[in-house]
């Protein structure tokens, strides 16, 4: 019998530690492999990971090295991994504990405790000015808006999901998008829908600030993980997505929203300039983003290696609409599908692509947050 493969990640962290039995995982995770390894003669432990090659990026991502932008927060900010020196390789410390994920679902409350250290990241993350970071980045300067540019920065990340996602997957999905009310034109409404920004400053943002992502220690201290997608740009962007990502109860939702406005307000005036009549418009941006990146992801998670995952349908349909219904305004769909119209476009989709073997494969997807 042939031996199961042994992937790079896992190869390297056995060949890091010397002791194939002090490493562990693979960890759970989307985007990447991840092992633990303990290092021999050093207290706590390391991660080891690669991106997953079989999975799609929808998210921009402006550090070239996460590794390099962590040690250039060490400083600023006392809530993420450290970074450790293995064999000249940089490699992030490991947070014992529990994901908040693991703690409280998306739409249910945190402690008082948890949402009081929540507020201490934005207000360790908001001082972070742009000139503050001598890291490398992967965007190109005209990918980058004007310190200040509140529109231009997220006409930005619209050009991003227009091209990265929507065009780069359109003779795939080009059926099923038009089916579900969407084209080229829902992009001009989006950006109608959300010009006039406000100008604020630029600083920090970890943009993927959800339950999966803060970690309780066993001392209930709140750590800050997964700082691939950070980016400099609009505060007011990283309270939208975190708003959006965690789902709070109406009246936490509404607390974090006060709470990040004094503490961001008391450090630097201007940072949440308009937040009363912009952060409904980034929202709504999020919901827009979300039908884009979801109808692929979604319709692909119906394609299991056994074949179309016919029992799933219909959840998946409910889901759909959902999330389309949440977006009507942004993108103006005066009319949502119904769920069983919804189930045939996907049917029909995956008839489309059941005729098309000359296509090249599409990577499968997992629920999405």
């Amino acid at each position: 019998m042939t031996p199961p493969l042994v992937s790079g990640a896992r190869e390297r962290a056995e060949e890091l530690s010397g002791d194939p039995s002090l490493v562990k995982g693979p960890l759970k995770g989307y985007h990447h492999e991840t092992y633990v390894l303990a290092l021999p003669g050093r207290a706590g432990a390391v991660k080891v990971r690669e991106p997953r090659a079989e999975i799609l990026w929808f998210d921009r991502r402006c550090f070239g090295s996460e590794e390099k932008l962590l040690t250039a927060l060490q400083p600023h900010l006392s809530r993420v991994p450290h970074i450790v020196d293995v064999g000249g390789v940089a490699l992030q410390g490991f947070i014992e504990g529990r994901t908040l994920g693991e703690q409280r679902r998306p739409g249910r409350r945190v402690s008082d405790a948890t949402f009081g250290q929540i507020v201490d990241v934005f207000r360790e993350m908001v001082p972070v000015r742009p000139d503050m970071l001598s890291v490398e980045r992967r965007c190109q300067d005209r990918d980058r808006a004007e310190d200040g540019d509140s529109d231009g920065f997220l006409e930005r990340l619209i050009v991003f999901v227009e091209e990265q996602v929507y065009e780069k997957n359109h003779r795939t999905f080009a059926g099923l998008f038009h089916a579900l009310g969407i084209s080229e034109e829902s992009f001009t409404l989006l950006r109608k829908h959300v010009l006039g920004l406000q100008q604020r400053p630029f600083c920090l943002l970890h943009a993927d600030l959800h339950r999966e992502n803060f970690v309780v220690d066993p001392r209930e201290r709140l750590w800050v993980i997964d700082w691939e997608l950070a980016m400099l740009g609009d505060p007011l962007y990283d309270l939208a997505t975190h708003l959006y990502l965690m789902r709070y109860p109406a009246d936490q939702e509404s607390r974090m929203a006060r709470e990040w406005c004094r503490v961001v307000e008391g450090i630097r005036p201007g940072l949440s300039a308009g937040w009363e009549e912009d952060l409904p418009m980034i929202l709504d941006f999020k919901r827009a983003q979300s039908v884009f990146t979801d109808v692929i992801r979604l319709a692909l998670s119906l394609r299991e290696e056994w074949g179309f995952n016919w029992m799933a349908v219909p959840v998946v349909a409910g889901r759909l609409q959902r999330i389309l219904t949440a977006a009507a305004r942004p993108l103006g769909l005066t009319q949502v599908p119904s769920r069983s119209q919804i189930m045939a476009a996907l049917v029909r989709w995956h008839g489309e692509r059941e005729a098309s073997p000359a296509d090249p494969p599409m990577p499968t997807a997992p629920d999405v947050y």
